[in-house]
């Protein structure tokens, strides 16, 4: 939870991230021969993951102690080791600091120019553009029509993660609101590997884990996940059912920059939905974000 971000932060995060992986793999799983005898710790032991590694005991050691940095070798077989996903990989690298996007930055985001311009043309699909932590930086009528409305959300406030655990209706509109709660709460983790002493990052990590007990318990999971692509079924109650598509494009411009949108297949129940959804936005007189000038 927060504890876990305070301190030497990045060699205790990296530390705890090991645990979690190597405590989710069996003997079987990396080849080693099951003993039969009783494990004192689920998955891996450390003196097997060393082994498995060619690295000592003590090395390992103090990797997971948060005592010593780990060399790009040696992350890269950890990475093989604990059967790391491409997602992990990088919040490996990220943790051990060995990446170059640790560079702190201060103030809040702005939208960028063009993010702005592809969102003032979507006119009916959902689209919003986030930014660090989940921030929601800018959005359109639809997308305000689908999740909810923005501009009614204090700006502080305004943040995707925050929204879905705090917010009673997020439960009912996502049809596997939990699927899609632990998706958020792992590519938070993945911001915190690589802003881990991000003031208001540690802030929500802090609010979040107070007020539910999912989202302490998931954090301790140190999953990771970046944003990319996924479907996702929402119960909406204008509409109904809704089997929507989702992607991110990253503006090149401010790689924390993320542009979402909600699709769906033409001829499709949804994508003739959202059309009824988009006429309702305006019906309802729902704004997007303001956009700039």
């Amino acid at each position: 939870m927060l504890g876990s971000m305070t301190g030497n932060v990045p060699l205790n995060e990296l530390g705890e991230f090991l645990k979690k992986r190597r405590g989710e793999l069996s003997p079987r799983t990396v080849g080693l021969p099951e003993t039969g005898g009783p494990r004192r710790v689920a998955g891996l032991r450390r003196e097997e993951v060393a082994q498995l590694a060619g690295i000592s005991i003590d090395y390992y050691t103090r990797l997971e102690q948060g005592r010593m940095q780990a060399s790009t070798p040696v992350l890269d077989t950890l990475t093989r080791v604990l059967h790391l996903d491409d997602d992990e990989r990088a919040c490996l690298f990220q943790l051990a600091g060995r990446t170059t996007t640790r560079t702190r930055r201060r103030g809040r985001q702005k939208v960028q120019p063009q993010l702005q311009r592809v969102l003032d043309d979507l006119t009916a699909t959902p689209a919003i553009v986030q930014g660090r932590r989940g921030d929601i930086l800018a959005w359109n009528a639809p997308a305000a029509a689908l999740v909810t409305d923005f501009s009614r959300v204090p700006e502080k406030h305004r943040n995707h993660p925050r929204i879905q655990f705090t917010d009673p209706a997020m439960r009912t509109l996502y049809a596997d609101w939990e699927a899609s709660a632990r998706i958020s709460v792992a590519q938070l983790r993945m911001e915190a590997a690589k802003y881990p002493e991000d003031p208001r990052l540690i802030e929500l990590v802090g609010e979040l884990s107070t007020r539910d007990e999912h989202f302490a318990r998931w954090w301790g999971d140190h999953r990771v996940a970046a944003r990319t692509v996924g479907t996702k079924t929402l119960n909406h109650p204008v509409v109904g059912e809704l089997v929507l598509d989702w992607d991110t494009l990253t503006a090149n411009t401010d790689p924390d920059q993320h542009l979402t949108v909600w699709t769906a297949a033409p001829g499709s129940p949804t994508h003739e939905r959202l059309r009824i959804l988009a006429s309702w936005a305006t019906d309802q007189n729902l704004a997007a974000s303001p956009s700039l000038t």
